[in-house]
C-alpha cells in the first residue's frame, strides 16, 4: 500500500515516509515501564504518544504487532551498571519476593493504562522471563570481538566497537565526549574504558535476583532485554523503536550498538521519541518533591493539584501538544484541558438532536466537506494531534449553530460529520465520554426522554394559556442547569454542564 504517513527518525534527524520493511505487516517496539513504583505522569506520556501510533497504523490497515516490554530486573538504582537492582531494594525494603513487587506494579500500571484507553499491546514481554535469549545476545557480542570478561562480569567494548561503527550515531555524541560525561563509578576498576556499559553483572553475595550464565551467577544489563526481546518477537528488522527522549542515551544507543555488533547491521528503520514532562517548568522526579502519581490525578490527593482530574483530561492534556513538543504541567493547563475535552464530548453529544434540512448553508458545507481530509493530512504529518483537535474544534463551532438554529445540515453531511468526529475522537486518538459503554447510552437516552417528556407537559400547558405552569417548568429546569428555548422550529433544550 502506499503510505502518505511521515514520521520524525530520531536517527536520521528528519522526517521520513514511512515505508514498513515488510508491508502490511509492521514492527514496533516500545520501551515499558520498570515496574518498582505506582505509574506516573511521566509513564502516561510515552503510553499514550504510541498508543496513537498503535491505532493510526491499524486504522490505515496495516498489521501490527507491538511489542511493550516490562523491565523486571536489571535496570539499578544509580547507574545502568552499578548500585542495586530498584526491584531488588524495593522487596528488601518491604520484606516482599521480588517478583511480588514487580506483579503488583504491572497491575498497577495495567489499572492506570486501562484509564488512560490505552490498548494493550499485542506482546507484552517481561525480562525476567527472557534471561536465556539475553545471555545469547551477550554471548554472540562475545564471539564477535566486541565485548569482554571482567571478575565473572561482561563489558561492552566501545573502543573496539567504534573502530568498526559509530557509536554515538542515535544522541549525536562523539565517543570523546562520551568517554568526558563517564562518571567515576564504584567498580570502575573492572572496565577498560569507564564509558564501556556492562552486558552481564555478577551477582554480589547479597543480591538476590541472579541467573547462573557460563561467566557467572548473576543478571544481565539494562540495555540487553530490549535488544534480546526485540529480536525475538519482531526479527532481526523491524519498523519502529519508540520511548521517551531520556532513553536516547544511553539506553537506545547501547541498544544499537548491541544488535550491530550481534547481527553486523542495524535492527531498527525508524527511531521514534516523545518529549519530557515537566512541572511548573522543572523536570518531574521524586527528588525535586514535585513527583505525582496517575492516581493521585485521578483523585486530586496530591498538595500540587488543586482538584482530581479524569483520566481523559490526562489524555486529552498529552495529545494538546505535539508528542515531540515539551509539555509543563500546571493546574491551568489541565483545567484548559477540561474544557477543551468537555467542549469535544458535548458537540459530538449535540450532535444526535441536530435537525437535518433539505440543504446546509456554505459554511458549513464546507467545513463538513474539508474535515475528513484536514484531519488526514495533520496525523500523516507526524501524528500531528493539536491540528487534529484544532480541526475538531472548528466542527464544534459548526455544531453549536446548528443546535441553535443558526446553521442548516442536509442528511448527508450530518453522517459525514458524526462519523469523522466520532473516528478521530474515539477510534484514533483514543478519548471517550466519562461515561461510556452501553449502560452510559442507556441512561442518556432514558434522561433525555424524561426531559423531553417534561418539555411536553410544558408545551400542553402554553396551549391551555397557563402561562404560570408553563413559566415554572421552564424557571425549575434552568434552575437544575437546562437551557430551554422557544424557536421558530420549537423548543430546544440542552445541559450546561
Amino acid at each position: 500500500m502506499e503510505s502518505k504517513l511521515v514520521i520524525y527518525n530520531t536517527l536520521t534527524r528528519q522526517k521520513e515516509r514511512f515505508e514498513p520493511l515488510h508491508a502490511p505487516n509492521v514492527g514496533m517496539y516500545v520501551c515499558g515501564p520498570t515496574v518498582y513504583g505506582d505509574p506516573h505522569l511521566g509513564h502516561a506520556r510515552p503510553a499514550i504518544t504510541f498508543d496513537l501510533v498503535f491505532r493510526y497504523l491499524k486504522h490505515l490497515g496495516y498489521k501490527v504487532r507491538y511489542v511493550r516490554n516490562i523491565t523486571d530486573v536489571g535496570h539499578l538504582e544509580h547507574d545502568a551498571d552499578e548500585g542495586e537492582d530498584k526491584i531488588a531494594k524495593k522487596a528488601r525494603l518491604e520484606q516482599l519476593e521480588p517478583m511480588e513487587i514487580a506483579q503488583y506494579y504491572t497491575n498497577r500500571y495495567h489499572q492506570a493504562m486501562d484509564a488512560l484507553n490505552v490498548l494493550r499491546p499485542s506482546i507484552e514481554p517481561h525480562a525476567t522471563g527472557h534471561i536465556i535469549e539475553q545471555q545469547q545476545l551477550v554471548q554472540q557480542i562475545i564471539d564477535n570481538g566486541f565485548a569482554y570478561e571482567s571478575n565473572g562480569s561482561i563489558y561492552f567494548d566501545i573502543e573496539a566497537y567504534n573502530k568498526k561503527f559509530q557509536y554515538g550515531i542515535l544522541s549525536g555524541r562523539s565517543l570523546e565526549n562520551i568517554k568526558d560525561e563517564s562518571r567515576e563509578l564504584a567498580g570502575i576498576g573492572e572496565k577498560k574504558n569507564q564509558a564501556d556499559f556492562a552486558l552481564w553483572k555478577k551477582a554480589q553475595p547479597e543480591h538476590i535476583m541472579r541467573w547462573p550464565s557460563p561467566w557467572s551467577d548473576g543478571f544481565p544489563g539494562w540495555h540487553c532485554e530490549c535488544t534480546a526481546m526485540g529480536r525475538k518477537y519482531l526479527g532481526e528488522e523491524f519498523d519502529i523503536h519508540g520511548g521517551g527522549m531520556d532513553l536516547v542515551f544511553p539506553h537506545h544507543e547501547c541498544e544499537i550498538a548491541q544488535a550491530q555488533a550481534s547481527m553486523g547491521h542495524p535492527a531498527v528503520k525508524y527511531w521514534m521519541h516523545n518529549n519530557m514532562l515537566t512541572i511548573n517548568g522543572q523536570k518531574m522526579g521524586k527528588s525535586y518533591n514535585n513527583f505525582i502519581t496517575l492516581e493521585q490525578f485521578f483523585t486530586g490527593n496530591h498538595p500540587l493539584l488543586e482538584k482530581a482530574y479524569s483520566p481523559m483530561t490526562i489524555r486529552f492534556f498529552v495529545l494538546s501538544a505535539h508528542y515531540r513538543g515539551t509539555v509543563d504541567f500546571s493546574n491551568e493547563a489541565l483545567q484548559a484541558a477540561e474544557k477543551g475535552l468537555e467542549k469535544l464530548m458535548n458537540a459530538i453529544s449535540d450532535l444526535e438532536r441536530v435537525q437535518t434540512s433539505a440543504a446546509c448553508d456554505a459554511e458549513t458545507e464546507k467545513v463538513v466537506k474539508d474535515l475528513r481530509q484536514k484531519c488526514y493530512d495533520a496525523m500523516n504529518d507526524d501524528f500531528a494531534t493539536p491540528q487534529v483537535l484544532s480541526n475538531l474544534f472548528e466542527a464544534c463551532t459548526v455544531v453549536n449553530k446548528l443546535v441553535d438554529h443558526k446553521a442548516t445540515i442536509c442528511a448527508d453531511c450530518l453522517k459525514e460529520l458524526k462519523e469523522v468526529m466520532h473516528l478521530f475522537a474515539f477510534d484514533i486518538l483514543g478519548l471517550r465520554s466519562q461515561e461510556s459503554g452501553d449502560s452510559s447510552q442507556a441512561r442518556e437516552e432514558a434522561f433525555g426522554k424524561v426531559v423531553d417528556m417534561v418539555l411536553e407537559l410544558r408545551a400542553k400547558a402554553k396551549a391551555n394559556k397557563d402561562w404560570a405552569t408553563s413559566d415554572q417548568i421552564r424557571d425549575e429546569l434552568a434552575a437544575a442547569g437546562f437551557e430551554v428555548k422557544d424557536t421558530k422550529d420549537g423548543v430546544t433544550w440542552k445541559l450546561n454542564k
